[in-house]
């Protein structure tokens, strides 16, 4: 059943809705259709399914990029409307021929909208009853082709004796004739024994249907001779002794069977201090401005000058000269599809997508679907639009996916964690930030690299060393805290991170400290455990920022891990709201030269901005994500 149908324009004015449905939709389908999908260039997607208690609803929707207007259509999704594009199709041609932009009214599109609605579902109606009658059809004529199958095949057993006459042609040819398919062994060689005279080699070279018995026999014989030797040897060899295997370690038991902690206790204690040189490296890249060079784009505007130049020098100055001044009419997605294509070639090879493969079968990557949206949305939006005098096709794409690209990667929320910091010391209450990864990406260094960014900015920082499973994690952060003279929480190892976090906000509180950055052990996205234990740090804690730490270098599986983290946070916390990652630190990002594709694939799936970007060995390397520069990247 439909809901609603809608027209507006893409300032968000509405112009006319279908007064006679009248349905008051539950919960915001619309604005949500807007935010999720139209804003976030998933514009080329077939549909929208808008899922909320008590509300479940498809969404499909076309555009006219000529007038600006949006055309949406919301129904059940329970229900398979089969002329829903049908309908906006036609209301979108009628509407268009009506609409005035000075005009607010279109109350008198109703009779239209009732006229054209009765057309879409007799269309529908039609193509249902032909789509059975021709099921029909086609069940028929397969139950009449293995009709006559069987009895093709019944004749042939029943008339297929073929007995020799015992002339000419029974002794004299060159092979014997059968008159069964099927012929018991040991009287077939008798028959042929008892024949004499007959070689059997010609036999099967001269008939394609005889076959030496002897040989069969003689394999079979062999067969059998082998399988009692293997059966022989099987019951004569004795069992090998069981090899020893290590204990699984069985975590969350009461009493461990052995230690685990080899903590230095004097460290711990303070009694001894561990002689390490504070660091002294200067300012952070975070607080300097990164002047983006355009020499590569230079470069490209004279490159695609040239290959301009030879293209019209081919076609002819007059027709391109007379096309660039007076424009092309409508622009057709055969005009933009060698533009979008050669777009999503240059996306491909900026590790946009990844070419993977599991034996000789191709595995379909996540990041190939982005680049194949990005494309689809772009060709959506520039469909049915004039182009400019004196302008390209390829250029009007490019601009349009540049301004894509942009709209993507900046954050659609403020990420200014310094005013968080200063507001959530005005509470009275310090500011916890908690580190989330896989193994090995970095997160206790660049953990270090936003301390010494805070301390700069006279900030007080307080370190929790919350990863209780890896051997020396906490050495490793009790050095970090050392050299940046900043303190830290710890309890050891083989304590609950959640309750160690806990204890550290409280220990902060009570000092007086700014911001809590709480390390936590990492894990792969698909160990159950760990993932649980984490979701219950999140759940318990409630930490003002999740910041997950993955590696440009790994390209589409920092993708795979961000959306499965993610899904996991979701599916273990009881909360009915969970929390999942804020903001993303993309580490070894010098490592990538141009390959900047990762950035956009993890921004594109979970919507977190990227915050910081690890780019060395030092406290200083860390910066902010230029957006400018990585779409220039990405189209160079």
């Amino acid at each position: 059943m439909l809901e609603q149908l809608l027209i507006f324009t893409r300032g968000g004015l509405i112009l006319w809705t279908c007064k006679e449905l009248g349905n008051a939709l539950k919960g915001s389908p619309i604005d949500t259709l807007i935010r999720s999908c139209l804003l976030e260039e998933r514009s080329g997607l077939a549909s929208y399914n808008y899922d909320a208690p008590g509300a479940n609803y498809s969404l499909k929707w076309t555009f006219h990029n000529e007038l600006g207007i949006v055309f949406v259509a919301v129904y059940q999704k329970i229900f398979h409307l089969l002329y829903v594009d049908d309908l906006l199709s036609m209301v979108k041609r009628e509407f268009s021929a009506v609409y005035d932009p000075c005009r607010m009214d279109y109350s008198d599109f109703d009779d239209v909208y009732r006229q054209l609605r009765l057309e879409a579902e007799a269309r529908a109606e039609d193509v249902k009853k032909s789509s059975k009658l021709g099921a029909r059809n086609v069940g028929k004529k397969q139950d009449q082709v293995q009709k006559a199958k069987y009895d093709q095949g019944g004749k042939r057993s029943g008339g297929g004796d073929l007995k020799s006459d015992g002339g000419d042609d029974g002794d004299t040819g060159n092979g014997n004739v059968l008159g069964n398919s099927h012929v018991n062994g040991g009287s077939f060689v008798k028959d042929v024994k008892s024949r004499g005279g007959v070689n059997q080699k010609e036999n099967l070279g001269s008939d394609n249907g005889a076959f030496d018995v002897n040989k069969l026999k003689n394999l079979r014989s062999k067969g059998v001779k082998k399988s009692d030797t293997v059966t022989d040897t099987k019951g004569s060899k004795a069992e090998p002794n069981k090899k020893v295997t290590k204990k699984n370690r069985v975590w969350g038991e009461a009493n461990p069977p052995a230690k685990l902690d080899y903590t230095d206790p004097i460290a711990k204690d303070g009694d001894k201090q561990v002689n390490i040189m504070p660091v002294e490296e200067g300012e952070s890249m975070m607080d300097k401005e990164e002047d983006f060079s355009s020499d590569g784009e230079d470069e490209e505007d004279a490159h695609a000058g040239s290959g301009t130049k030879v293209q019209t020098k081919s076609k002819g100055w007059l027709p391109s000269m007379f096309q660039g001044f007076v424009g092309k009419a409508n622009l057709e997605s055969s005009d933009l599809e060698p533009a979008l294509k050669a777009l999503k070639d240059r996306l491909m090879t900026k590790n946009v997508m990844i070419d993977v493969s599991e034996g000789d079968k191709p595995v379909t990557c996540q990041a190939e679907e982005i680049a194949e949206k990005l494309c689809e949305s772009v060709s959506t939006s520039l469909e049915g639009k004039k182009l400019a005098s004196f302008t390209r096709i390829s250029s009007t794409v490019q601009t349009a996916m540049e301004d894509a690209l942009v709209r993507i990667l900046t954050p659609k929320r403020s990420i200014d964690i310094l005013r968080d910091v200063h507001s959530a010391k005005e509470l009275g209450k310090p500011y916890v930030v908690v580190f989330v990864g896989v193994n090995g990406v970095g997160k206790s260094t660049n953990l270090a690299k936003v301390a010494y960014w805070l301390l700069q900015h006279k900030v007080s920082v307080m370190m929790a060393a919350c990863d209780t499973f890896r051997s020396g994690a906490v050495e490793q952060l009790r050095t970090h805290a050392s050299r940046l003279q900043i303190p830290i929480f710890e309890k050891g190892y083989e304590k609950d991170p959640a309750i160690v976090a806990k204890e550290a906000i409280h220990e902060a509180t009570r000092n007086g400290s700014d911001v809590v950055l709480v390390d936590t052990a990492g894990r792969m996205q698909d160990n159950e455990p760990l993932m649980r234990a984490l979701s219950k740090l999140i759940y318990l804690n409630n930490p003002d920022l999740v910041l997950f730490v993955g590696e440009a270098l790994v390209g589409n599986e920092a993708v795979d891990q961000l959306s499965k983290f993610n899904q996991k946070l979701a599916d273990f916390s009881p909360s009915p709201n969970p929390r999942l990652i804020d903001g993303i630190l993309l580490t070894k990002f010098d490592t990538i030269d141009d390959k900047v594709g990762a950035a956009l694939s993890m921004v594109y799936i979970s919507g977190a901005p990227v915050m910081f970007v690890g780019c060395g060995q030092s406290y200083t390397d860390l910066k902010k994500l230029n957006v400018k520069s990585i779409v220039k990247t990405l189209l160079k």
